[in-house]
């Protein structure tokens, strides 16, 4: 199609404008300039022919079908959330490489799950739903109120906090089971750290990773930080390493001995009890 205009950019925008395309989807070629006559003034009009680029139809098909693809895995979301009992205001967003399906609900912490479980869940089967058919392969991306984000900050702090503790202590830190997506998060975080190294142990789904030392003690048993968390075994050992509980006074308040056994002192002896008999206190002295 020809188009006229005073200068050549006019032309080609005006084209642009009459077609509803943008400048990269056609070609144009010049027919007419005009010319510069006496004192710079411009004689003549300016024609060009702009002709738009003809998108392959297999292209065209293929994402025609991508799109229809989104819709179907949002339709698929929402309908999974309804049977969940879950109410949430479903938003989708696509671009070459992803697919984000965005929630904003008012149970937000149902929907989520804990340390993102539920959310996990629901995205594992978007991407499954969302890729049926796909010679590609595209990511499929389900949040709630940010949690990504906010999970990879926390993420990213454990990291760095328990690659100190590697070091310190010499020994391998195991962290707890993780998906594919926080592993992830981790190994990148301490991918150009110098001292520590880091791998994935483990079957899945409690597949977990571990943060190994340079300069690790062969000897030394790995520290499980998820269990230290809940107050296990490695949090009673490094209590003790610590001198035990109490600066090494037992619970009952004995002094440990040489042996690790409480001596037969106490600090002060046990008020009789008013209840009877109590370790040798007689009933007479009760009274």
């Amino acid at each position: 199609m020809e188009f006229t205009a005073k200068t050549v950019e006019e032309a080609v925008n005006e084209a642009l404008k009459t077609l509803g395309v943008e400048r990269e989807n056609v070609t144009v070629e010049v027919k007419e300039e005009p010319v510069k006559g006496l004192f710079g003034r411009l004689k003549g009009k300016a024609v060009v022919e702009v002709n738009v680029i003809e998108t392959p139809k297999e292209e065209k098909k293929e994402e025609a079908g991508c799109a229809e693809s989104g819709e179907k895995t949002l339709e698929f979301v929402k309908e999974l959330l309804g049977l969940m009992g879950i109410e949430a205001e479903c938003r989708l967003t696509e671009n070459d490489s992803n697919t984000v399906i965005t929630l904003n609900s008012d149970d937000s912490s149902a929907l989520i799950g804990r340390r993102g479980e539920i959310l996990d869940a629901v995205q594992t089967l978007a991407g499954a739903v969302l890729n049926i058919g796909n010679k590609v392969y595209k990511k499929v991306v389900v949040d709630c109120e940010n949690y990504r984000d906010k999970r990879e900050e926390t993420l990213v702090r454990l990291a760095h906090k328990l690659e100190e503790k590697a070091t310190d202590m010499r020994r391998e830190v195991i962290l707890e089971p993780m998906s594919p997506f926080e592993r992830r998060i981790i190994h990148t975080a301490l991918s150009e750290s110098e001292t520590v190294t880091t791998r994935s142990d483990g079957k899945e789904p409690n597949r977990y990773v571990v943060i190994v030392p340079n300069d690790k003690d062969e000897n030394a048993r790995p520290y499980n930080a998820a269990r230290n968390a809940r107050g296990g075994r490695d949090h009673e050992r490094d209590r003790r390493d610590r001198g035990g509980r109490n600066g090494g006074r037992n619970n009952r308040g004995g002094m440990r001995g040489g042996n690790g056994r409480r001596s037969g002192f106490t600090e002060e002896k046990r008020k009789p009890s008013g209840f009877g008999t109590y370790l040798g206190n007689s009933l007479k002295d009760n009274k």
